[in-house]
């Protein structure tokens, strides 16, 4: 079996779509033929079932496939000899370096991954990683409205790139992620001595953020005050023309009257197909009203910098927690990036046995 040197995990856009199929996620030879197996995230996302999509473009030992493989082995080569350069220059001249280094990557990925001029594609500075032996960047994706980031680790030595996470055995990453986000002056629902917390950064335009909605809506009531959710907003602008104005709405319902929050929550999700940027501000008005809320206070909060400064606030914590995509979730500090019902049911339950097994052995 053979596997890409770049992991494009799923619901990456490093997974691009070539002619509306995606590019390989991990690669297989069949018979004569290096076949590109995907699995495409967004089945999953709306539960539905993935079947493997097969592309076999390249025949072993053609032309065209012994041409690609020359100008793969040229990109690698050029950058392991800047990467070389790199590791042996002064702090001052390593800039350079480094600048044709990310070049080195950014041709590397777009013949790699079919990117055409149309694919924006930017490789950040590289620096040093905490594994000995290997630098880290991150990778900005454009394609048309859809944006994502992605850390990638490269050697030293210019031969291996890859996408992935690290995890340093001798800490606790859940401790450290719970660390980190901030609980206090955000919506939340369910008893605050609830054994599992879940912890959601959402976007209220983003499609997926609309199923983990009904994903907990559906959830939430089998555990019987068990679990408590709280909401932090993560607009992505770039991507959602109204999903500021929304998570303002929200701020500003949370404000007034903290239980509203939710009801504004729902409706906003419920709702989502027929907001946009034109009348976001009118839908959010009504949708205070509606649920129980001062129209002219609400109207006062919309317009006032505060409500966007706790937005502001809130998105800040998430990218300090590497939040680049929603929705991402944390159950008790565990990380899920997406929608999956069963994954959330999975955690919760993981949780609720811990926290069982842990006051059986206190009894003793």
């Amino acid at each position: 079996m053979l596997k890409n040197a770049v992991d494009c995990r799923e619901g990456s856009l490093l997974s691009y779509t070539l002619q509306k199929k995606q590019i390989p996620r991990r690669s297989t030879l069949r018979n004569d033929k290096v076949c590109f197996v995907d699995w495409p995230s967004s089945r999953r996302e709306h539960g539905q079932d993935s079947r493997n999509d097969i592309l076999c473009p390249y025949k072993l030992g053609t032309r065209f496939f012994m041409k690609t493989l020359a100008r793969l082995t040229a990109i690698l080569a050029a950058l392991l000899v800047v990467l070389t350069a790199r590791a042996q220059q002064p702090a001052g001249s390593a800039t350079a370096a480094s600048t044709q280094a990310q070049k080195s990557i950014e041709a590397y990925l777009r013949n790699l991954y079919a990117f055409g001029p149309d694919v924006k594609l930017i490789v950040g500075p590289l620096k040093e990683s905490p594994v000995e032996g290997m630098l880290e960047t991150n990778i900005d994706v454009t394609i048309g409205e859809n944006k994502e980031n992605a850390k990638f680790y490269v050697s030293k030595d210019g031969r291996f790139l890859f996408r992935g996470e690290l995890s340093d055995m001798t800490k606790d990453p859940l401790a450290d992620n719970l660390a980190q986000i901030r609980m206090t002056d955000a919506p939340a629902l369910g008893d605050p001595k609830a054994p599992v917390t879940i912890v959601e950064y959402s976007d209220f335009e983003c499609p997926v953020c609309r199923n983990l909605h009904d994903a907990l809506r559906s959830i939430l009531p089998n555990y019987g005050g068990k679990v408590r959710v709280i909401f932090k907003d993560f607009p992505i602008e770039q991507l959602h023309p109204w999903a500021r104005t929304a998570a303002i709405a929200g701020r500003c319902a949370y404000r007034q009257k903290p239980e509203a929050f939710w009801k504004v929550y729902d409706l906003i999700y419920d709702n989502q197909e027929i907001i946009s940027a034109g009348n976001a501000w009118t839908k959010m008005v009504d949708y205070a009203s509606q649920s129980g809320l001062e129209a002219e206070a609400f109207k006062s909060c919309m317009a006032s910098p505060e409500a966007g400064a706790a937005v502001n606030a809130s998105h800040a914590n998430g990218e300090k927690l590497e939040v680049n995509s929603t929705p991402t979730v944390f159950v008790n500090g565990r990380r899920m990036v997406g929608a999956d019902a069963h994954l959330i049911e999975q955690y919760i339950n993981y949780e609720l046995a811990k926290a069982g097994a842990n006051k059986s052995a206190e009894k003793r």
